[in-house]
């Protein structure tokens, strides 16, 4: 059985790991109070759930959901992710994060500083622009007519497809916008950020983005 570890497991972490539970996944929770912490999580989602570290959330999973702060970053284990498949949750909100340069000039994503951290793993853009209510409530099979897609953005195609499979088990079309670089088209304020589209809608909204003017 495969098993997802969960780097931070607040609204969206929490989200992703119920429709993961109802898919036949195997969960291992974390956050950055402690196991302890998760225990009503936990109980809920049943014997397939788990908590733990941070560290050996990451060690546990096939693969790994990171949904923490942008700010937070630097604290994800590095060692335990090499080589693994890492789900990218972030976006940048400067009155949460503070202001980061090479995001506020453009010259980065938030996805992309991720990556950057952890240079071995196989870091993929997702659930960042679905509202987190919607995850467990808005999933339908595959073949639906008007079925919701999500965008996700990586470097490894072969990582693109394993989490376009991933959305697709637990309800959701796939808009697959290429490289961390592409990512910027479904961050805050571009047309399909938050809409519930469908994969034609959702790959028109994020052809149609425009990339800020870098401030400064």
């Amino acid at each position: 059985m495969t098993t997802i570890g969960f780097i931070g497991s607040g609204n969206i972490g929490s989200q992703v790991a119920r429709v993961a539970i109802a898919d036949g996944y195997e969960v291992v929770l974390s956050n950055s109070r402690g196991p302890e912490t998760l225990a009503e999580l936990v109980a809920e989602l049943g014997e397939h759930a788990r908590a733990a570290t941070p560290a050996e959330a990451a060690e546990a999973g096939d693969f790994v959901v990171v949904s923490i702060p942008l700010k937070a970053i630097d604290t994800v284990p590095v060692a335990p992710l090499a080589g693994k498949l890492v789900l990218d949750t972030n976006n940048y909100y400067p009155q949460r994060d503070g202001q980061i340069a090479v995001l506020d000039t453009e010259e980065q994503t938030s996805a992309g500083l991720l990556q950057q951290h952890l240079p071995t793993s196989h870091v993929v853009k997702a659930f960042n622009a679905i509202r987190f209510s919607d995850i467990t409530t808005t999933g339908t099979p595959s073949g639906t007519p008007g079925r919701r897609a999500l965008a996700i953005a990586g470097d490894d195609a072969e990582s693109n497809t394993q989490v376009a499979s991933f959305l697709d088990r637990i309800g959701f079309d796939t808009v697959d916008l290429g490289p961390l670089s592409e990512s910027w088209r479904i961050q805050p304020d571009t047309p399909g950020y938050g809409a519930d589209l469908t994969q034609a809608e959702l790959e028109a909204a994020t052809a149609a983005a425009v990339r800020p003017t870098p401030a400064g």
